[in-house]
């Protein structure tokens, strides 16, 4: 009997189609999309079987299944990830969470909600305000596409995440399948539990590697009804950055906070933009937004105001990722890369990057511009660019720079995008002897390794790395 007719058994939906195989290998890797403009790919993607559960027992199953005759599984949810987690690089099968959908449960008085893995950020989100008042207040970049399940395994952080937090904030609880199929309950007890250690935080971010997530309880807060926004030009990044952390340090928390180097600034709102501009949005209630605005213009001291108008220029096109095409169209390899760092490298970090970019050769352009911030650091995002003869050999030597620039400075590897493929081979140094520890705990959980293995930079019994 096939797999795929053995999981039949004990999964609604299964199917060996092509269409369905090739697109549950796809995510947004961007070197992905030359790889298919070039017609190639040298790293494997399509599973064997697609299986799509619609219940916790489905994929309790599926994955018993699956461990007993050691298949490897890969799953997804929107697929919008752009390290490569998604690929099934051993075959084997990928698991289709979005049947996994919809809100559960909405705790008015805790403001909380339960939903399904598999359910659709923007969905949820336009059902909440819509229906119920409150907000979860994660809004990344790839909201339409992205689900709740992909948000939690690869420990995203929305645009509004001053404000809300990142994921990692909003989780209070989690349901997990395990590799041996035993369903496992994380969080859910009440705020602040000291039961141990907080296991719901061992698979935010794990990436699949650990357990399957299929149904999270986050936090939620009221709705809104007030906004403020600003902008300022600073001289130079660092000053920009100074000023950032003045705000942070002052107990303002503004939903947006987001500097842009000179060229960003320019690309994003023109040739009046003659400086570094930084974004301010908030929303909140009417006397938290007056302290806001207060620090944050104290913070801003005699920097030059910008418009107002480029805040609603920026809510417009934030999420416009169509120049991505066009650049790829145009024979370019386009990619980012999000680190981030203490207060006190972040500044020197900011030359460093871009300019270990430039120093591979074919690169083409290196941009920055701060995107998160926190009282002890911030988010930097490196938008890069390159034309080469051996595109891989370009693109792996600027993630080279990119990731010993980083280590070099001490800052952190990933900020929000994950680990997937791209960054794994740096995750041993990055975490040092802690990364003998993340291996033993896939080793407990996983001991056959079935897993979406291949990711995180973990050893797997199918093979090494496809993108070493």
């Amino acid at each position: 009997m096939s797999l795929a007719a053995r999981l039949g058994s004990v999964c609604s939906d299964v199917s060996e189609a092509e269409d369905r195989r090739e697109l549950a290998g796809r995510d947004w890797w961007p070197v992905a999309m030359v790889w298919e403009r070039e017609g190639r790919d040298p790293v494997p993607s399509r599973p064997e079987v697609v299986a799509r559960p619609t219940s916790v027992e489905e994929v309790s199953t599926v994955l018993a299944m699956c461990n007993s005759e050691r298949v490897p599984v890969t799953a997804f949810g929107g697929r919008s990830g752009v390290c490569g987690g998604s690929r099934s690089v051993y075959g084997g099968v990928a698991l289709d969470l979005n049947g996994l959908s919809g809100i559960e449960a909405v705790d008015h008085e805790s403001l909380l909600v339960t939903l399904g893995a598999g359910t659709n950020g923007r969905e949820a989100e336009e059902s909440l305000r819509a229906d119920h008042g409150v907000t979860i207040g994660h809004w990344p970049q790839s909201i339409d596409l992205a689900s709740v399940g992909g948000w939690i395994a690869c420990r995203g952080a929305g645009q509004y995440s001053t404000r809300y937090g990142t994921v990692a904030d909003m989780v209070e609880g989690l349901e997990v399948v395990l590799a041996d199929g035993s369903v496992v309950r994380t969080g859910w007890r009440g705020p602040r539990s000291a039961m141990g250690p907080d296991l719901t935080q061992l698979f935010v971010g794990s990436e699949g590697t650990l357990g399957v997530i299929t149904s999270a309880r986050l936090r939620l807060h009221h709705f809104p009804d007030n906004r403020w926004q600003g902008t300022w030009l600073f001289p130079d990044l660092s000053s920009g950055l100074a000023a950032c952390r003045r705000v942070m340090q002052g107990g303002a928390t503004p939903a947006v906070l987001r500097l842009y180097d000179r060229r960003e600034s320019k690309r994003h709102f023109g040739e009046e933009a003659n400086g570094c501009a930084l974004v301010v949005l908030d929303e909140a209630p009417a006397a938290v937004l007056q302290a806001t605005r207060a620090v944050v213009e104290q913070a801003c001291g005699l920097a030059e105001r910008g418009p107002d108008t480029w805040v609603d220029h920026w809510l417009e096109s934030r999420n416009d990722v169509s120049g991505l095409g066009k650049a790829v169209e145009a024979g370019l390899a386009v990619d980012t890369c999000e680190i981030a760092a203490p207060w006190s490298v972040i500044a020197g970090l900011a030359e460093t990057a871009p300019a270990a970019v430039m120093s591979v050769e074919g690169s083409l352009a290196a941009t920055v511009h701060a995107s998160h911030h926190y009282s002890d650091g911030a988010c930097l995002y490196i938008t890069f660019a390159g034309k080469a003869d051996d595109v891989d050999r370009w693109y792996r030597g600027v993630w080279d720079a990119l990731m010993a620039s980083t280590l070099a400075a001490g800052g952190t590897i990933s900020h929000h995008h994950g680990i997937g493929l791209v960054r794994g081979a740096y995750m041993a140094e990055a975490l040092g002897p802690a990364f003998g520890v993340l291996t033993s705990l896939k080793t407990a959980l996983d001991p056959l390794g079935i897993l979406n293995p291949g990711k995180l930079g973990l050893p797997s019994p199918f093979g090494p790395s496809p993108w070493p």
